[in-house]
Parts: C-alpha cells; sequence; structure tokens
C-alpha cells in the first residue's frame, strides 16, 4: 500500500483497541456534523472491530496530532466498504482527501474492484466523493416513528407463532434466513455467522428480548434483531422474511411486536432505516412511519494494481 504523507502537523498509524473510546468521539462529532443527529454508539463501533474478518491492525488509520485521534478511516468486507471521518474542528486542511487516498490503496490491496462508503446527503463527505468521480450505488433512509403513533398489529396466519429466540439452534437458523434474505440485495455478500454475531446477539450489552423468531412447522421463518441505544432510540436493526412465507403478513407483525418490546424496555421513540435495494420503504410509510434523513453510498471502480 503506497499513500502520501500526512497532511502537515498530522502523524498517521494503525488503530488499537485502546483509541476506540477516542476514535468514538471524532466518528460522533462527524456524524452530529454533518447528519444533524447521533446514532452511533460506542457498542456499535466494538462489535465492527470484534468481527473476525476485521484486521484492526491492517485495515484502520488514525490520524493524530498533538497525540490525540482527529480522523479515522476503515477497509472492510474485503475492501469492498470503507468508512471514514474527520473531525469538524480540523476539517479544510485535506484531511478527508487523504484518508480517501488511504482508503482506496487498502482496497485494492484486498483486491477489490470497487469500493464504497455512506455519507448523509448534502454533507461536506458527499461532496468531497462527488468531486473524485464516485458514482450513486444506492440510496438509505432513516425513518422514525412520530411520538404518540404505534405500528398497527398484524395477526399472524394460522400456524405461525412469534417469540423469543429460547436456544442456539434457533439463533443460528435466524442468520441463515436474515443472510438468505439480505443476499438478494444487488452487491450484499454473506456474512459469516461470526462476523454476523459480533453486530447483533454478541454485541456489548445484549439482551435475550432483542432477538425475535418467527416460526412455522418447527422452522424459523422470520427474524428481527432490535437495539435500545443510549438515547432512548428502539432501534430496528435487522428484520427478515423468508421469502416463501412472504405476502402473509409476518413483517408488519415483527414491526410492531420489535418496537413494542423496544417500550417495554424504556425506549421512548422508535426508528429503521431501509435502502433501494430492499423495496421496503413503502411498507414503513404505510404503517406510518416518516423520513428523516437520507444517505447515499457513493462507488468508485478501482484501477488494477
Amino acid at each position: 500500500m503506497t499513500t502520501a504523507p500526512p497532511p502537515a502537523g498530522l502523524t498517521a498509524r494503525p488503530l488499537t483497541p485502546a483509541d476506540l473510546d477516542d476514535v468514538y468521539a471524532v466518528y460522533a462529532a462527524d456524524e452530529v456534523a454533518d447528519a444533524g443527529h447521533l446514532a452511533l454508539e460506542p457498542e456499535d463501533l466494538a462489535g465492527d472491530w470484534s468481527r473476525p474478518s476485521f484486521d484492526l491492525a491492517q485495515d484502520s488509520i488514525g490520524l493524530f496530532e498533538d497525540g490525540h485521534v482527529v480522523a479515522a478511516a476503515e477497509v472492510t468486507r474485503g475492501g469492498s466498504r470503507a468508512e471514514g471521518a474527520v473531525h469538524p474542528d480540523v476539517r479544510g486542511r485535506g484531511i478527508g482527501s487523504w484518508l480517501v487516498d488511504w482508503t482506496e490503496s487498502r482496497a485494492r490491496d484486498h483486491g477489490a474492484v470497487t469500493v464504497g462508503q455512506s455519507t448523509p446527503e448534502g454533507s461536506a463527505a458527499q461532496r468531497l466523493l462527488l468531486d473524485r468521480g464516485y458514482r450513486l450505488g444506492h440510496t438509505s433512509w432513516v425513518l422514525q416513528l412520530p411520538g404518540g403513533r404505534e405500528v398497527p398489529e398484524r395477526t399472524l396466519p394460522p400456524g405461525y407463532t412469534l417469540g423469543h429466540c429460547p436456544d442456539a439452534q434457533r439463533e443460528l437458523s435466524a442468520y441463515e434466513v436474515i443472510q438468505e434474505a439480505f443476499c438478494e440485495w444487488e452487491g450484499r455478500e454473506r456474512e459469516t455467522y461470526e462476523d454476523w454475531a459480533a453486530t447483533t446477539v454478541r454485541r456489548p450489552g445484549t439482551q435475550p428480548w432483542q432477538l425475535r423468531v418467527v416460526e412455522h412447522g418447527g422452522s424459523v421463518v422470520g427474524a428481527s434483531f432490535t437495539i435500545l441505544d443510549m438515547q432512548g432510540t428502539g432501534y430496528l436493526h435487522q428484520l427478515a422474511v423468508d421469502r416463501r412465507h412472504r405476502g402473509r403478513g409476518l413483517a408488519q407483525a415483527m414491526l410492531a411486536d420489535a418496537f413494542e418490546r423496544a417500550r417495554e424496555e424504556g425506549a421512548t421513540h422508535s426508528e429503521l432505516s431501509t435502502d433501494s435495494r430492499t423495496g421496503a420503504l413503502d411498507l414503513y410509510r404505510k404503517v406510518g412511519m416518516e423520513v428523516t434523513q437520507t444517505w447515499t453510498h457513493l462507488v468508485i471502480d478501482l484501477p488494477r494494481a
């Protein structure tokens, strides 16, 4: 991997687990500045960094000024995805461009033919990537259920049951349902169980109520995983239904159930995100949810090494 020296006054090195809190502070400040809202939590970063497929020492970089982290970036999923953030206090010094150079170089080292990054619509990061020739891969939306409103409950058809995930075998089956459904999306590759678990059932602080499953005939045919964040948001992180059981109201039943479980645990409002690859935006709007943020996933082709 070859990159130019860091911008003047900065030093660069790979991140370590000890940097987590400082890196989180940079990501959080960047997100608030560009998206106007903080959704990221330290547990998200800890889960991401604990995925077996992610090598923190090779696939991350931090930029430091006077010993403090001011910017960071990561490359994941075999080099096809990048994340990066620059603290608002140090913008305008070429730091973002340097990080993008680094992520593209690291992605090429992985053998990736494209690399993409998600950015809030209208943000400085979006403008930077578009100016560099990135193109739109897909659009994502964050939706919120307005206060005082609930998703209408949907009765399950005969033979279906919805409840918590009681054992490891059903947990593995839930993982399979989620992977099969998500891999129908263009450009989405299957996660290993260990990577999936690191950001869901093994995410720091996870409790049994967060993973819910729909069963039929002794098999798991639907699954949802909900996060209750530090701001009191019940965030539906994943929801999937086996394609052979779609069109029967299972998704709406799980949606109502997930938000209700989160309220029981103390959530004051409910959110989720979806993107243009899923075709689910209309479903969420029909049950009363409203778009609060729009994100664009921008992609560029990488030259051969």
